[in-house]
């Protein structure tokens, strides 16, 4: 059952979302040659926990990390490790935080130094196709109206979307319904109404949309070895335009 949100419950998802989105910001401040991407969850998951609320992601599932954090062809579910970034990697960085009982979840992909021109374009693509989606994101409209808006610029920019994992709803839990792919025909799934909170997260490859999982079962890369983006935002279906839920605020 897709959960409608109170007054109330909205403004407790504000307050995660902020944290939330100022986690990722301080992850995405952190990307530079030399940074160990376990370093970086660590920095994640202390400025999580300074605000007195939780990692989302944390053990979640058995996942090990605070953040998700994923290099080049890795599209999502990146484990933290020693490695430590080189110049012209692109990392993305997914993290979740809950306060209160509710959850926020975002996600973006960042340079480390000067990337490749065809990096920095799969970047643009991919946090642009997440705009043209939520444009879609009105009341009466359905879930499968983002989905197509998000192929559509995804597909006309040369890039392909990801099939094998999804959005969904957030709230009291990381995951609830309904299911938001970044593909599929307009006019289908769920008619959007007021107090719905999806999260939208485009994954986007810059050759196949194909991917397999490691043998760690979290590790998510591109079948063919082309980089991959990622870029999520926790969003309100409000009366009119869309409210953005992970914001960092002031």
């Amino acid at each position: 059952m897709i959960s409608l949100k109170s007054p109330r419950e909205i403004e407790q998802m504000r307050r995660a979302g902020r944290i939330t989105a100022q986690a990722r910001a301080l992850a995405g401040s952190m990307v530079r040659p030399g940074v160990s991407t376990v370093e970086i969850d660590a920095a994640v998951r202390r400025f999580i926990e300074s605000k007195g609320a939780k990692p989302s992601f944390l053990g979640y599932g058995g996942f090990p990390g605070s953040a998700c954090i994923s290099i080049n062809e890795v599209v999502i579910h990146g484990i933290p490790d020693h490695r430590k970034l080189v110049e012209g990697d692109i990392v993305s960085v997914d993290v979740g935080a809950v306060l209160d009982g509710f959850h926020g979840d975002c996600a973006a992909t960042f340079p480390c130094g000067a990337i490749s021109p065809e990096a920095q374009h799969l970047i643009d693509v991919t946090e642009r196709s997440f705009w043209a989606g939520i444009k879609l994101a009105r009341p009466g409209n359905r879930v499968y109206d983002i989905s197509h808006a998000v192929q559509q610029y995804v597909e006309a920019n040369g890039c392909s979307v990801v099939r094998d994992f999804v959005g969904h709803g957030v709230g009291r839990k990381l995951h609830e319904p309904p299911e938001v792919p970044n593909f599929g025909p307009a006019g289908h799934g769920p008619r959007l109404q007021p107090g719905m909170t999806i999260a939208v997260e485009p994954m986007v490859c810059a050759g196949g949309w194909e991917v397999r999982v490691l043998k760690d079962k979290w590790t998510t890369v591109t079948a063919d070895g082309s980089l991959a983006a990622h870029y999520e935002n926790t969003i309100l279906i409000t009366d009119g335009e869309p409210e953005v839920l992970t914001c960092p605020g002031e």
